[in-house]
């Protein structure tokens, strides 16, 4: 069996009132999805940068320790 794959997108944003919020992590099917649901949440923001990111699951549906520290070495970089 293949493992599940979640697909996550994270976003740097300017909200309306010019605050910057960094590191909103959205999951989606695709990019079009993540930026559909980041917007009902931050109506009227500005979307400064956006990234894919994605895990393996296992079969037990747990992410393994290596993709955790892939997951924080990606975002600090």
């Amino acid at each position: 069996m293949a493992p599940a794959l979640i697909v996550k997108y994270d976003f740097r944003i300017r909200t309306r009132n010019g605050a910057v919020v960094e590191n909103l992590s959205i999951s989606g099917r695709d990019e079009l999805e993540a930026e559909r649901k980041l917007r009902q949440i931050y109506q009227g923001c500005e979307i400064l940068e956006a990234h894919r990111r994605q895990a393996a699951l296992n079969g037990r549906g747990t992410v393994s320790y290596e993709d955790v520290m892939d997951l924080i070495t990606a975002s600090r970089a």
